[in-house]
Order: C-alpha cells, then sequence, then structure tokens
C-alpha cells in the first residue's frame, strides 16, 4: 500500500504544484500574518515562505513558523521556511525628528561615540567600526544609495563627510561603501542566537546574509549543524549576494551553499545599478552550471507594495529572471506588508507561466561535450534526454535525499518533474527547485511494487493517464541515498 503523510492527504486528486516551473517566495509580514490569508496565498503557488529575522522577536518566528505549516497543511501542499538572517547593522542611528534633509554641499558627521539623537549636522552608527573602514575620499551610500556622502576626514571615532547626493535621512537607513570594503562579519552574535530559534522549528533553509567568502558559508552551516543537531535536522544554506567582495568569490561561495540569492538591492548600492543585470545573469548560469539553485530578489513587483497592477518593467524584469533559468523569483514588502499581498503572487505566477511558455528547450546542446561519472548522475540526465524526445508525460524520480531531481532541475525542459520521497524534510527541501514537483510518497522496499505504487498514486492525482509514457527513476536497493542507479520507460494502463 501507498502511505501518505497526513498533509498530503487534501490534495489526493488535485495537481499539488504549481503548472509553472519557477518558483515563488513570498515574505511574511504584517499583511500577510492572518493564516486564511497565508493558506490562499500557498493555494496560488507560492512554494517558499520567507521569514525575515530583521524584524520580530524569536516567539513571533516560531509563531509564524507553525503558522505556515498549518497553513500549508490546510492548502494541502508543503512549502519550504526559509530563515532569513539579518546580519550585520551597518545603519545610521535615529534622529531627534525621525528624520532630517541633507542639503547637497552640507557638511554631514556619522559619529561612532555619539548617544544623543541625530540632527542635521551628526548622527550616531549602529556599526561602530565604520571610522575604521574608511579615509578620505571615500564614497558611503546611504538609503539604499539615494544619499551619497564623500568622506572628507575620519577624526577618532567621528567620519566627517560632504553631501554630494542630497535628500531625506531617516532613522536607522542602511549604510554601503561604494566598490565595497566594510569590514563587518556576515554572522553577528544575534544570527547565532537567531540560527537556534531556526533549527527549533526546523527551518528548511537558512539565507545568510553578506557572505564576504566561502569561510562565511562554511562557518553558518557549523552552526547551523550543532543547532540542528536536537532535531536530527540539517538545512539548506543559501548565501545572499550583496556584498561587492563576494564577487570575484562567487565560485568558492557556491560550493560551500545549497544555493544563491541574487540581492539586487545592496548588491546594486556596492557595485552600481548599471552592472547588476549582467551579474544576475552570470550568477544564476554558474548555480546552475554547479548544481546549485538561484533565486532573484528584491524589487520585482514593488509599485504592487501599493498598486493593484505591476508596471510594464516589472513584468519584464520577473520574465527575465525567468528566462535566465533562476529557480525562484523572491517577493519582499509586496507580500509583508504591501496592500495586495495574493494579487502580487497570482500576476507574478502568471508572468512565470507566459515566460516559461516562450523559452527554448536545447537539451541535446546542454549535453554536447558533457561527461558524467557518477551512475546517479547519468541516470537524472538519461531521464532528461529520453523524456525530451519521447515527448513524455512526465519524469518521475523516487528520491531520499531530493539529489537526482535537483540535477534533472538544472536543464531546461518543458516536461514536469515529480519527486517522490518518503521524507517530509525532503519534500519541502526540493519545493525551490525549478520544474520539481516534490510529493510525500512510502513506498515498498520492493522495486516491482514500488514502481506499481508510484503508477498508481500518479494515476491517483491525475498526472498521468492510461496510455500516457513516462520515465521512472530509482535505486537498488530502495532507499539507499545516493543510489539511483535504474532508468524505466512506462505507458500508463
Amino acid at each position: 500500500m501507498v502511505a501518505f503523510a497526513k498533509s498530503d492527504q487534501k490534495v489526493s486528486m488535485e495537481t499539488p504544484t504549481p503548472r509553472h516551473a519557477t518558483k515563488i517566495v513570498a515574505t511574511l509580514g504584517p499583511a500577510s500574518s492572518d493564516i486564511d490569508l497565508l493558506e490562499k496565498m500557498i493555494a496560488a503557488k507560492v512554494s517558499v515562505v520567507r521569514l525575515n529575522f530583521s524584524h520580530g522577536t524569536a516567539q513571533d518566528h516560531i509563531n509564524r513558523a507553525t503558522m505556515v505549516r498549518e497553513a500549508a497543511r490546510r492548502a494541502g501542499r508543503e512549502v519550504a521556511i526559509m530563515a532569513d538572517l539579518q546580519g550585520p547593522k551597518i545603519r545610521v542611528g535615529k534622529f531627534e525628528d525621525g528624520k532630517v534633509f541633507l542639503e547637497p554641499g552640507a557638511k554631514f558627521v556619522l559619529d561612532g561615540e555619539r548617544t544623543a539623537l541625530g540632527d542635521v549636522h551628526a548622527v550616531g552608527l549602529d556599526y561602530k567600526e565604520l571610522p575604521q573602514d574608511v579615509k578620505p575620499g571615500d564614497v558611503l551610500l546611504l538609503n539604499d544609495g539615494l544619499i551619497q556622502l564623500t568622506v572628507d576626514a575620519v577624526i577618532g571615532e567621528a567620519v566627517h563627510t560632504t553631501v554630494n547626493l542630497g535628500g531625506e535621512l531617516s532613522n536607522n537607513k542602511g549604510i554601503n561603501k561604494k566598490g565595497g570594503g566594510l569590514t563587518a562579519p556576515a554572522l553577528t552574535a544575534k544570527d547565532m542566537e537567531d540560527i537556534k530559534t531556526a533549527m527549533s522549528f526546523q527551518a528548511d533553509y537558512v539565507a545568510v546574509s553578506f557572505p564576504k567568502n566561502a569561510t562565511d558559508m562554511e562557518m553558518a552551516r557549523q552552526l547551523c549543524n550543532v543547532a540542528g543537531a536536537e532535531f536530527k535536522h540539517k538545512p539548506g544554506l543559501i548565501a545572499k549576494i550583496e556584498r561587492a567582495e563576494a564577487i570575484p568569490h562567487l565560485e568558492a561561495i557556491l560550493k560551500a551553499s545549497d544555493g544563491i540569492m541574487v540581492a539586487r538591492g545592496d548588491l546594486a548600492v556596492e557595485v552600481g545599478n548599471a552592472a547588476v543585470p549582467a551579474l544576475q545573469k552570470r550568477m544564476i548560469k554558474m548555480a546552475r552550471a554547479m548544481d546549485k539553485f538561484a533565486i532573484t530578489a528584491t524589487q520585482m513587483m514593488e509599485s504592487m507594495i501599493t498598486a493593484p497592477v505591476p508596471t510594464r518593467a516589472e513584468v519584464s524584469d520577473v520574465a527575465n529572471a525567468v528566462l535566465d533559468g533562476t529557480d525562484a523569483v523572491m517577493l519582499s514588502a509586496e507580500t509583508a506588508s504591501g496592500k495586495f499581498p495574493l494579487e502580487t503572487i497570482q500576476e507574478m505566477s502568471r508572468i512565470c507561466e507566459a515566460a516559461e511558455d516562450a523559452e527554448d528547450v536545447e537539451l541535446d546542446a546542454d549535453f554536447t561535450g558533457k561527461t558524467f561519472t557518477r551512475i546517479d548522475q547519468t541516470i537524472a540526465i538519461g531521464a532528461l534526454f529520453t523524456a525530451h524526445h519521447l515527448n513524455a508525460k512526465a519524469i518521475v524520480a523516487l528520491t531520499d535525499s531530493g539529489s537526482t531531481p535537483l540535477w534533472m532541475s538544472r536543464h531546461r525542459i518543458h516536461v514536469p518533474i515529480y519527486a517522490l520521497t518518503p521524507r517530509i524534510a525532503t519534500q519541502r527541501k526540493m519545493a525551490i527547485y525549478r520544474n520539481v514537483r516534490p510529493l510525500l510518497m512510502t513506498t515498498s522496499s520492493d522495486r516491482d511494487s514500488a514502481l506499481t505504487q508510484a503508477e498508481h498514486y500518479l494515476r491517483k492525482r491525475g498526472i498521468v493517464k492510461s496510455g500516457d509514457v513516462y520515465a521512472i527513476t530509482c535505486g537498488e536497493p530502495m532507499g539507499a541515498p545516493g543510489g539511483t542507479n535504474m532508468l524505466k520507460i512506462c505507458r500508463a494502463e
């Protein structure tokens, strides 16, 4: 008999995953912290829910994670939870009136020792190390680059500047240095405590803010594994690429991570807006080549924070990320604090579908000149190639670890990949992989019985019907991680 997890019961006759291959990440916040709305968001094809650890208490995050799991159960779709660490607070302090207006040419001091509230002349710093990180001539970018200051002198703990590009500066706005070079560590004491919180509810992914190199990611993985040991849980690690220093170390960072986030906000401030589109394409391409996943983030549907429809430029932005091959597109304030969280997801879903309908599939070219030394990886690629040329209805992978579906998802194909796993942690982790539809299923340890069970499972959900051709992969002995060694082409009876 096929064993079903309780959360899977609701979708017995439904297709439980998006029609489009590209996944949607939605950030939880005040606008979306209602379980009924969250259930609708998940049903509208959100695959990953992001908890932003820059806001809220540990108990807030625990409560929201519990709500996500319950909303997913009610929606009949498992989703991944991403715990997004705050990282170093490289910010100005607070102002007496909450904000000031800086005039071009004015003098302004960033003072690491100031305890009084700020004014138009000076403000304190959350990041006390700034005076050690800058020198005369450096350009500081505040509030996502909307305000630019040139450093005139560093006197003690005070950075004296001249305002180049003025405007309104309010409490706790971020500071970047043009070209990078701030020495703040990627993992703070707060992050280390937040990792413990994230492991207490078994977050599927932990996103690390501002990593500079592979060492930052390796340290984060060690902390996650230690904190998760009592729960027998190891999360996936996502490197948020938002520092200029990370760019020369992309390959090493990818090797130390499970995936990357193209965090276009802070990255654009440090490297310049014009450099970001090419970097986005480069990062997504590199991630796919290295069997890692990529998330494209920041201002994808920004106008829908306040408007019920996106701009034409935003539609093109999302579509281009899909055509670049990103695994997921992410919504931040649009779903966390916007007026139209559900409508934004629905609109993004439509854009993903339309973009994928227009993309070219060049599997043959993908494999030209490539060799595969691992049996399981060769089986995965063989399933893609065969399913593509036979115009199969589906590719099915019986998987314990999720590795085989991940390899399959690195290549563009319009045949959906159904990953059947007995492990709910693996099911949730695969939710972010492009074109992978993860389902929970426990099979017999006998191969032939397992294949029969898998077909019954697919037929019951309307994924295949009599006469449909599908490819299925598994390993013998059944249930051995990394043991995929069989590919079978089937015609449903």
